[in-house]
C-alpha cells in the first residue's frame, strides 16, 4: 500500500547534492521514496500540511551504553530518543564495557540495534584496545564488522607515533579516524572555559589551548598519511581557523560541532549547575560566534550532539566533581532552529549540517531525500514550542543544561524506511 505525505514543505538534498525547497507530495512504498509531485493521491495519505519534511537527521557521536552500562542509555532507550529528535541514523562511540574493539562487540551492536529497529545505528570501532591508547585495536576484523569510524571515544590519542601508525591503518580500510582534541597536561583538570569568569567563580579552569595545539599537530600528520582526519566537538575560535585552513590545503578534513556549544556560552556555568559541565567546556561568546561562522561557511561541517546520558546522581552535588556530558538527541533540533530564526544561519546550511554533510563526512549513504532513496524522513513542525524537562524526555538520561528552556521547532514524525518510530501526534493511530 502506498503512504502519501500530503502537503509538505519538502527539503533536503539529493545524492548528487542538488538541494529541493519545494511545496509536494512525497509517495513512498515498501520502504522507498517513489515519487514527488503535487497532487498525489495514495491508499494512505497523511496531511503534513505547514509542516517540513527532510531527510532523518545524522548523528555521528553517541554515547549509547550497551553493552556495560544499560542503566545510563541502551540501545533501545537511545534510538528511541533518536527518533524523538528526528534521528534516523546514529553512530554509536566505542566506549561501552567492554569496550567496541573487536569484532565481537561490533557485531553484537550490530545485532540489537537490528533487533530493536528503530534507527540505523553505525558503531564506530576504538582506535586502540580498550581505550588505552597504546596498542592499536583489530581495525581490519572491526570494518568486516561493521564499523564506519573509528575512534577512542572521550580519551585524546596522545601519542604521535601511534597516531600515525592509526591513521595509515584506517586509511587502508577508508575509515575515519575521530580525534577528542584534549592535551590532558594542557587542560590540567579543567572543568570551565579559562576566562575571567573562571577566575571569579574559583573553579579550575582549561583553556582552549588543550584543544587547538592537538589539532595543529594532528594536521601535520594528516598532511603526511593522507587519511581521513575528523575533529570531533570543536570549540574554539582557533581550532575553526585551524580546520578552515586544512581545508584550504586540501587536506582530508571535516569536523562538527555540538549544538551546546552554538547555543551556550562558559555563562551557562556561573551558577554552578553541574549539567553544564561539558567535555570540551562551554568557552566565551567569541568563541560561539565562530563556531556558529564556521557552520555557516561550511568550515565546520556536522552539527552533532554528542549524546551523553548519565546515571540519576552521576550529575549532583558539586560541579567540579560532576560527570561531564549531556544529552542532546531531543534538544539539538530546536537548539538549531533558533539559530536559523535568529539569523545566525541560513536555514539550508543547518538542515544540511544536521543530515547529508554528517552523512558525507563518514560515508554512510543516508542524508538524502530523492526519488529510489530510502524513506528515512523527519516531518517537522517548525512552530511548535515545548519545555525541556525530564517527562519531555524519552530517553533514559536526563541530565541537560536546558531543564526549564522553550525551544521552537520539533519532530513531530519520524519514519525509518517508511515506518513511524516516533508519532507524537499520533497520525499512525
Amino acid at each position: 500500500m502506498d503512504l502519501v505525505l500530503r502537503g509538505g514543505r519538502v527539503l533536503g538534498a539529493d545524492s548528487s547534492g542538488a538541494w529541493s525547497d519545494v511545496a509536494a507530495d512525497v509517495r513512498i512504498r515498501d520502504g522507498r521514496i517513489v515519487e514527488i509531485a503535487g497532487g498525489l493521491r495514495g491508499g494512505r495519505e497523511l496531511a503534513v500540511t505547514d509542516l517540513w519534511v527532510v531527510p532523518g537527521l545524522c548523528e555521528l557521536r553517541a554515547h549509547l551504553r550497551e553493552p556495560g552500562a544499560e542503566h545510563k542509555e541502551d540501545l533501545t532507550s537511545g534510538a528511541r530518543a533518536a527518533a524523538a529528535g528526528g534521528y534516523t541514523t546514529v553512530c554509536a562511540l566505542p566506549d561501552t564495557a567492554p569496550v567496541n574493539d573487536q569484532r565481537t562487540i561490533t557485531e553484537l551492536i550490530v545485532r540489537r540495534a537490528a533487533e530493536v529497529g528503530l534507527a540505523r545505528i553505525r558503531p564506530i570501532g576504538a582506535i586502540t584496545r580498550g581505550l588505552d591508547g597504546e596498542r592499536l585495536a583489530d581495525l581490519a576484523d572491526m570494518k568486516d564488522g561493521g564499523i564506519v569510524a573509528v575512534a577512542d571515544g572521550e580519551r585524546c590519542l596522545h601519542n604521535p607515533g601511534l597516531l600515525r601508525r592509526a591513521l595509515e591503518y584506517a586509511r587502508t580500510f577508508d575509515l575515519p579516524l575521530i580525534q577528542h582534541a584534549e592535551d590532558v597536561q594542557l587542560a590540567e583538570g579543567g572543568v570551565i572555559h579559562e576566562s575571567a569568569l573562571s577566575t571569579r567563580i574559583g573553579l579550575k579552569a582549561q583553556s582552549e589551548l588543550a584543544e587547538c595545539a592537538i589539532v595543529a599537530r594532528d594536521l601535520e600528520i594528516v598532511a603526511v598519511t593522507g587519511a581521513r582526519y575528523h575533529v570531533a566537538h570543536v570549540s574554539s575560535a582557533r581550532t575553526v581557523e585551524l580546520v578552515r585552513d586544512a581545508k584550504r590545503r586540501g587536506l582530508p578534513v571535516t569536523a562538527e560541532v555540538t549544538a551546546h556549544h552554538l547555543a551556550l556560552t562558559e555563562q551557562a556555568c556561573a551558577h554552578y549547575d553541574p549539567h553544564t559541565r561539558l567535555t570540551p567546556p562551554l568557552r566565551s561568546e567569541r568563541d560561539r560566534q565562530a563556531l556558529v561562522a564556521g557552520v555557516a561557511d561550511g568550515t565546520i561541517d556536522a552539527i552533532a550532539t554528542d549524546h551523553a546520558p548519565q546515571g540519576l546522581t552521576d550529575q549532583e552535588g558539586l560541579f567540579e566533581e560532576a560527570v561531564a556530558g549531556a544529552v542532546g538527541l531531543e534538544t539539538s533540533l530546536g537548539l538549531v532552529l533558533a539559530l536559523v530564526r535568529d539569523g545566525a544561519l541560513p536555514l539550508r546550511r543547518a538542515l544540511d549540517a544536521l543530515t547529508a554533510a554528517p552523512a558525507r563526512a563518514f560515508a554512510l549513504g543516508v542524508g538524502t531525500l530523492e526519488v529510489g532513496g530510502a524513506a528515512d524522513l523527519a516531518i517537522i513542525d517548525p512552530v511548535r514550542t515545548w519545555t525541556v524537562g525530564p517527562d519531555e524526555l524519552v530517553g533514559k538520561g536526563k541530565n541537560t543544561p536546558l531543564v526549564g528552556r522553550s525551544l521552537i521547532g520539533r519532530a513531530v514524525l519520524t519514519l525509518l524506511a517508511g515506518q513511524p518510530t516516533c508519532d507524537r501526534d499520533r497520525r499512525f493511530a
